[in-house]
């Protein structure tokens, strides 16, 4: 039996990256997948690219912005139904990233999208998945949420620990009623995020690290376990050096 045939599944950041990758795999498991994310051109090509029973659909987000956070959840609610599976993976890292570089500006714009953005996703979808005792929430975080790494920067691991905080502290609030709330930390990914890096990546270091398709297969493992069985955290490394 699939336990992911026909299930309602929201992916943010889902037009490249961790977030595609995820969502292709859903979408081949039988899933109704919606991608989210603010540019369209890549969720189209997204959609074209993957064969599946029910085709991916896409529709614009900016997880920042709270009504356009709503009219997502609201068009995933009007033509599909009510989520099962919220992916959170909408994420974005600065290039200046020490603390005598950054700008408050970038502080607040990269805790919005990372943290806050989670958070407004997770609004619009608890009080469903609560009402019917059933659900499941992912959260794509880092293992700079879970230590303090220098090429990973101040805010984007504030951030990061911030997200690891949310899903840890509502997974204690809910965990009685039936609704499971996993966090991810992948170590390096190939992954778009990486053009943003202060000192250029090889490809050949890129194709040596963690692809997305390593974290997909990882998520559709945990959101194909039945209801009984909760995943709290999976951390993710490449085998070649980590972060420092």
């Amino acid at each position: 039996m699939n336990q992911l045939a026909g299930k309602v599944v929201a992916i943010t950041g889902g037009g490249t990256g961790i977030g595609a990758g995820i969502a292709k795999g859903l979408a081949e498991a039988g899933c109704k997948v919606t991608v989210g994310g603010r540019r369209l051109d890549p969720l189209q090509h997204l959609s074209d690219q993957v064969k599946s029973e029910h085709p991916i659909r896409g529709h614009a987000i900016d997880v920042s912005e709270t009504a356009s956070v709503k009219d997502f959840f609201a068009d995933i609610r009007d033509n599909v139904g009510e989520v099962d599976i919220l992916v959170n993976s909408a994420g974005i890292n600065i290039q200046k990233r020490t603390m005598a570089e950054m700008s408050p500006e970038d502080w607040e714009r990269v805790l919005s999208i990372n943290a806050s953005g989670a958070y407004r996703c997770m609004y619009e979808v608890l009080p469903s998945m609560r009402q019917r005792k059933d659900g499941l929430v992912v959260n794509i975080s880092s293992v700079a949420g879970k230590r303090a790494i220098t090429l990973g920067g101040v805010v984007y691991c504030a951030s990061k620990f911030a997200m690891t905080a949310l899903g840890t502290a509502v997974s204690n609030e809910i965990r009685n009623e039936g609704v499971r709330i996993t966090n991810v930390y992948p170590g390096e990914v190939n992954t778009p995020i990486l053009d943003n890096r202060p000192t250029p990546v090889s490809q050949e270091h890129k194709d040596a690290i963690l692809q997305p398709e390593d974290i997909a297969s990882v998520v559709v493992t945990i959101c194909a376990l039945p209801p009984r069985a909760n995943v709290p955290e999976v951390v993710i490394k490449p085998t070649i050096q980590e972060w420092v």
